[in-house]
């Protein structure tokens, strides 16, 4: 069976058709849906076996990035997002979109067990730098993690593109909550370390880590390893000739388990398919 993916978009989202694209390669069927048709009841979520929150500047980041879409998500979809959740059913957001699912209250979520409750735990604030960061970044997985999107990957670079991309959470206590449940999912690093080395509670210095974040986070899921989100675009190298260094590099710079012209990218999104692919 093609898993039916649903892709917001509107309100200023513009990465929707390449994480429509990225889907479709991996053997999903992917369809853009206009966030007021799922408001609205025109559309239902219900139909649907993974929900995509894609990049870009939705509502102009007007009172911070990510905060009216996930305020207009958190409040008008919060049935269905709930039920989407506690039927199994994978989330992703990619920049934007995760800022979006942080600011729903859907990452880093409540414990393990509970079900969302839609309470904000953390934020993303303005990169370190003052400014908008358009640069490749080296990313490594905590091969621990529960997430289901980022099963058997260890380190890929992709590209960042944002000004709030900083992650933060009130106390050492919160961060150490979810690095004991192996929430930290993905985290910037030296490209120089061994494979399977680089993570690092220590702040790396910029431009490894591009906006400063705590722990250098660049992503993290919730208790169920469902829902997933990063601020990178993972969807940005589906193919080895979008990295910018694609003609000085060996077939094991995107790993062994990639076929062909692939990208590291693209594995990501094949987890969340063959996970659905697999319970159906």
């Amino acid at each position: 069976m093609k898993p039916k993916v649903a892709v917001l978009f509107g309100f200023g989202i513009n990465c929707d058709h390449e994480t429509k694209a990225v889907f479709e390669l991996v053997g999903a069927h992917a369809e853009r849906i206009h966030v007021n048709r799922f408001v609205s009841g025109d559309a239902s979520l219900e139909a649907y076996d993974i929900l995509a929150v894609p990049g870009g500047f939705s509502f102009g980041d007007h009172l911070g990035s990510g905060r009216l879409l996930g305020n207009r998500m958190r409040f008008a979809m919060r049935e269905a997002l709930m039920a989407f959740v506690n039927a199994g059913k994978p989330i992703i957001g990619i920049c934007n979109g995760f800022q979006v699912l942080v600011k729903t209250g859907l990452l880093p979520g409540p414990e393990q067990g509970t079900s969302p409750d839609f309470i904000q735990r953390g934020s993303l604030t303005l990169n370190d730098s003052g400014r908008y960061e358009d640069r490749w970044v080296t990313l490594e997985f905590d091969p621990e993690s529960p997430c289901i999107w980022t099963k058997g990957m260890s380190r890929i670079e992709c590209p960042v593109r944002h000004g709030e991309g900083k992650y933060v959470m009130p106390t050492v206590a919160d961060l150490d909550r979810l690095n004991s449940n192996h929430q930290l999912t993905v985290r910037y690093v030296d490209p120089t370390t061994p494979v399977g080395s680089g993570l690092s509670d220590e702040p790396l210095p910029y431009p490894l880590s591009p906006n400063g974040s705590m722990r250098n986070i660049a992503g993290i899921c919730d208790s169920t390893g469902l829902v997933f989100g990063l601020m990178p675009h993972p969807e940005a190298i589906y193919a080895r000739w979008l990295h910018p260094t694609h003609t000085r590099q060996d077939a094991d710079t995107h790993g062994p388990s990639l076929d062909g012209w692939e990208g590291a990218g693209l594995q990501l999104f094949r987890n969340a398919v063959e996970y659905v692919q697999q319970r159906s």
